[in-house]
C-alpha cells in the first residue's frame, strides 16, 4: 500500500503500523504514549509533554465541540502520564469563509475549558487556507505538565493480579459525533463525554496503587486495552457484563451494527491498579461526578501474554484485538 487511508488515523492497527514503520525509525522515538516524560539535566523536575491535532467533523456535536475537545484532550493526555497539566499552546488552521461567530464561540469555550482544567493557554498560531482546502477549522495543541516526586505511571508497572477499572460509561463521544454527522437522533439522547480528567487523576494518584492509565479515545476501549496488554507483556481478562455501556450507545450500536468496545471516548480513563487498592480507588472515583459510573471490569493474568480476553455475557470467551480499518472517521 503506497497511499494514506482514513484508516491510518483511526487509532487502530493501520495507525500503529504507520507509526511503527515510518515515524519511530526516522525520529528514533523511545515512547509511543500520548505524552513523553522529560528529565531535565541537573534538576529533579520531570516534565510531561504532549501534542495533538483535532480535525473532528462536524465541528459542533451534542455535548461539545472542537474547541473544548482540544483543551480537554491535551489535559487528559498529560494526566494519563500522571502529570499535573500547566500550560498549553493552540494553533488554528481556518478555512476561508468560516463563520466569525462560530470562531468566537469556539475561542470562548476554549478559554472556559482551560480555566476549568487549571491550565493556561500561553502561545498560539493562526493560519488561513483557501476555501475548499480545509474543513472549517482544525486545531493543534501542545501541552506541558509537571510530575510530582515518586509518580511513575506506565504499562511497564503492571503486575499479575492487578485490577482494571474504567471510570465511566463508554461510547458516548463517538455516537454523539456520528449522530450529528448523519442527522440521526436516539432516545435516550447521547451526548459527548468530553471532560477534563486531571482532578480525578490527582485524587486516585494521591491515594496510591495506580500502576498505569490511558484514556480510550480513537479505537475505543478495546484498542486501548490491547495496547496496554502488549506493552505490559501480560494478559487482560475482561468481563463484558462489568463494562458500563449506556442504553443510548447500546441501542445505536445495535441499530448501526458497530461494537461499542471500539467507539471513541473523550472523558473516561482506564486505570490498572494494585489488587488491594482497587475497591478504595473505585470508591474515590465514584465520589467524583465524572466517575460515578466507574467499575472494575477485569484483572491481569500471566498468559496468553499481550492478549485481551473478553468473558461474554453468554459465558464464552472472545479475543479482543485493535480496531481494524475505520469504524467512525474524523472523531477527534
Amino acid at each position: 500500500m503506497d497511499k494514506i487511508l482514513l484508516a491510518h488515523g483511526s487509532g487502530g492497527i493501520a495507525m500503529h503500523k504507520l507509526i511503527r514503520e515510518y515515524f519511530v525509525p526516522e525520529f528514533e522515538m523511545q515512547s509511543l504514549g500520548d505524552s513523553a516524560i522529560v528529565d531535565l539535566s541537573h534538576s529533579p523536575i520531570r516534565l510531561a509533554f504532549t501534542t495533538d491535532s483535532y480535525v473532528v467533523s462536524p465541528v459542533f456535536f451534542p455535548g461539545g465541540h472542537i474547541g473544548e475537545l482540544a483543551v480537554y484532550g491535551t489535559v487528559n493526555d498529560l494526566s494519563m502520564a500522571g502529570a499535573k497539566p500547566l500550560y498549553m499552546s493552540a494553533g488554528l488552521i481556518l478555512e476561508e469563509g468560516f463563520s466569525m461567530n462560530d470562531l468566537k464561540k469556539i475561542l470562548a469555550s476554549m478559554a472556559d475549558a482551560a480555566k476549568r482544567s487549571g491550565v493556561k493557554i500561553i502561545a498560539g498560531d493562526t493560519k488561513v487556507v483557501n476555501r475548499g482546502k480545509g474543513d472549517g477549522i482544525f486545531i493543534n495543541t501542545s501541552g506541558i505538565g509537571i510530575l510530582e516526586d515518586g509518580v511513575n505511571i506506565s504499562p511497564a508497572n503492571i503486575k499479575l493480579g492487578d485490577k482494571i477499572i474504567v471510570s465511566g460509561t463508554i461510547g458516548n463521544h463517538g455516537v454523539a459525533v456520528m449522530a450529528e454527522r448523519n442527522g440521526l437522533s436516539f432516545n435516550p439522547p447521547v451526548l459527548s463525554d468530553t471532560a477534563p480528567l486531571n482532578q480525578i487523576v490527582e485524587e486516585i494518584i494521591g491515594y496510591g496503587g495506580v500502576h498505569a492509565m490511558r484514556d480510550p479515545t480513537r479505537g475505543g476501549l478495546a484498542t486501548t486495552l490491547k495496547e496496554m496488554a502488549l506493552e505490559s507483556g501480560l494478559c487482560f481478562n475482561i468481563r463484558e457484563a462489568s463494562i458500563p455501556v449506556p442504553d443510548g450507545v447500546r441501542g445505536a450500536s445495535e441499530l448501526l451494527g458497530i461494537d461499542p468496545l471500539y467507539i471513541a471516548n473523550e472523558g473516561i480513563l482506564i486505570a490498572v491498579v494494585r489488587k488491594d487498592a482497587a475497591e478504595n480507588l473505585l470508591a474515590i472515583l465514584r465520589k467524583n461526578p465524572l466517575g460515578k459510573d466507574a467499575n472494575i471490569i477485569g484483572e491481569v493474568s500471566e498468559s496468553p501474554e499481550g492478549n485481551v480476553l473478553l468473558k461474554t455475557r453468554i459465558g464464552g470467551t472472545r479475543m479482543i484485538d485493535m480496531l481494524s480499518g475505520e469504524q467512525l472517521p474524523r472523531i477527534c
